[in-house]
């Protein structure tokens, strides 16, 4: 009888969770989709007749160079975050002051993101603070315009998510055998070398993870390229958005979010996939290795 009770709660409870991610996940998702495939309303909203008219305007030059632009600028402030956090969760996996280097890392998430977004225009600003300091130092006769343009757009996008990334690199790391580099370093290996052939290939999950926990979110960004990047700087979030509030073209929107979802799916399975062939690969490592240590045990009991 407790037994049957038990699976009974177990059934209750994860048909609750079935419900609640049914209710929030699937059920949006599927009106986007639903959405994607019907006719924009004379004003605003959608008409229950079938129409292609949403996929079609995505062959748009303007709408091709936006979503080009979208993913070189969500590929560099993805890679360019990496290469910081990478050193960063090796100095911290390293430290001796692990959990005065964490906080230092969460700080920035007691923060409102909009405020740090304002904080970063109060920087860069004609008026902000690096232009005054420059000015003061008679390093610069006029003002520099940091603001609205791709790179700042980088560099706030960076700042932003660069957490997401050192905090998976750094619990990986810290699992790390530092001896192994030393063995490397023993047998002729550069520090360089040793870093790329031994370090990486063994924390490959966590790179994998701080891809994606980068990736996903600068991909789908709205609010920075819209505050610091300007109609120049535009992305796929800011079409949505604009398409939503300003031309009232629910299919078209819902159209670009599809495109979206696609592609985030995409470098998802991508990664799963890799990070099933570099189990499959260190399962079958870890297999030989207990095979050709088999005959050496057999050996030492004779």
């Amino acid at each position: 009888m407790s037994s049957l009770g038990k699976r009974n709660y177990g059934l209750l409870y994860s048909s609750l969770q079935t419900f609640w991610f049914t209710l929030f996940f699937l059920s949006p998702l599927l009106i986007i989709v639903v959405y994607s495939f019907l006719k924009k309303g004379l004003y605003g909203g959608v008409l229950g007749e079938f129409s292609l008219d949403a996929y079609k305007s995505l062959g748009n030059l303007s709408f091709i160079l936006i979503t080009l632009r979208t993913i070189g600028t969500s590929l560099a402030a993805t890679v360019i975050t990496i290469l910081i956090a990478l050193p960063c969760g090796y100095f911290m996996a390293k430290s001796q002051n692990q959990t005065f280097l964490l906080l230092l890392i969460i700080i920035p998430f007691w923060t409102n993101f909009l405020i740090r977004v304002f904080a970063w225009m109060n920087i860069l600003g004609n008026n902000g603070f690096l232009n005054e300091f420059l000015m003061r130092f008679g390093l610069i006769h006029d003002y520099i315009h940091f603001l609205y343009n791709q790179k700042v757009v980088i560099l706030v996008l960076v700042y932003m998510y660069l957490p997401y990334a050192i905090l998976p690199l750094f619990s990986t790391i810290d699992k790390f055998d530092f001896s192994l580099l030393e063995a490397a370093r023993d047998l002729g290996a550069t520090q360089l070398e040793a870093m790329v052939k031994v370090l990486l290939p063994n924390i490959r999950s966590g790179l994998y993870t701080a891809v994606l926990f980068t990736f996903i979110p600068i991909f789908g960004a709205y609010a920075v390229p819209l505050l610091v990047g300007g109609k120049d700087s535009y992305m796929l979030g800011n079409v949505i958005a604009d398409q939503l509030t300003k031309s009232r073209n629910w299919p078209l929107a819902s159209a670009f979010s599809m495109v979206l979802t696609l592609i985030t799916t995409l470098g998802v399975l991508l990664m799963l996939t890799l990070q099933q062939k570099d189990a499959a690969r260190n399962t079958d490592v870890s297999h030989g290795n207990k095979l050709v240590s088999q005959p050496t045990v057999q050996e030492m009991h004779r």
